[in-house]
């Protein structure tokens, strides 16, 4: 049974260019190399797509993925989500509805995680200011990707706000670890389209745990599972087309390719709301967006 009454704690009221040919054949060696060892349990593999690659390569292959479409990410998420995906991050930020209330004494402490392109992180800040007249609670805007990083400082800069701010700093980590990150530190965790991307998902989940105060929130937007067979059957031949789409547009077949596989191979929402649980995380539950085209899941910390 799907949870849709979302329990709040008290303050809630990617020029794309081609993959290198390099990087190409490389993720094909490693994917060699990984069905030749599989029967070595010395050698954890994980999935890259459709592909079996070691463990210890999916972050350099994911990587890659990402350097390349840094520079067009809203383009991308435009031609995978036929523009919905801004619908779907308006929905995200409203429903989480956070910002520090008049009468709080302390601001909130959000970390945005694989949120290098900044507009989860920035479109959270400015609805905490423009619904509570916020503006005093920080922001870490974290990503495992310089470049996507650069691309979040850029349009902090194009749009003149959060650029040099005290409030916003930007961060190159890993999701899985968030080493520089203090436990008990945040007030709120999101984490949009990325997660999916993760070598080691449960890892991630335990990691946001970790940071987050008690009664502080795990809140996450990402593709999900079609529940609707007709839409399904669409939403499948549409994947199809999108590497398609994606050679044309920006001359990129590969990385789309990689993208909607990913889509693939991450849990359905009944799975990845257990995962949550299993972190350590109370009152779980998940929202499905666009019959299931994508999905918010959530979790409290306690």
């Amino acid at each position: 049974m799907v949870n849709k009454v979302l329990v709040r704690p008290a303050w809630v009221k990617p020029s794309i260019r081609a993959l290198p040919m390099r990087t190409l054949r490389q993720a094909r060696n490693v994917h060699s190399t990984a069905k030749e060892t599989a029967k070595d349990n010395s050698i954890e593999t994980t999935h890259f797509g459709s592909k079996t690659v070691a463990k210890s390569e999916k972050e350099k292959l994911v990587g890659s993925v990402f350097s390349n479409v840094a520079s067009k990410y809203d383009i991308m998420n435009d031609v995978m989500s036929l523009g919905i995906h801004r619908l779907w991050k308006d929905h995200f930020i409203n429903k989480l509805d956070a910002g520090k209330r008049p009468n709080a004494k302390e601001p909130l402490h959000f970390i945005d995680v694989a949120g290098g392109s900044g507009d989860i992180a920035f479109g959270l800040l400015d609805h905490a200011e423009h619904k509570f007249y916020d503006k005093e609670s920080t922001m870490h805007v974290v990503d495992i990707n310089p470049d996507m990083l650069k691309e979040g400082e850029k349009r902090a800069m194009n749009q003149g706000k959060y650029f040099n701010d005290p409030r916003v700093k930007f961060l190159v980590q890993n999701g899985e670890t968030l080493d520089q990150i203090e436990s008990n530190s945040k007030d709120v965790y999101t984490v949009s389209f990325g997660i999916r991307n993760f070598t080691n998902i449960q890892a991630g989940l335990n990691t946001a745990y970790r940071v987050l105060k008690p009664g502080g929130i795990f809140y996450c937007l990402e593709f999900s599972k079609v529940d609707n067979p007709l839409v399904d059957t669409v939403y499948q031949q549409w994947s199809k087309v999108l590497p398609v789409l994606g050679s044309v547009v920006a001359n990129d077949y590969d990385s789309y390719q990689y993208l909607v596989e990913s889509i693939q191979k991450f849990p359905e929402p009944e799975r990845f709301q257990s995962m949550i649980e299993k972190a350590g995380f109370q009152s779980a539950g998940y929202e499905p967006l666009t019959f299931g085209v994508c999905a918010i899941h959530w979790g409290i910390k306690t």
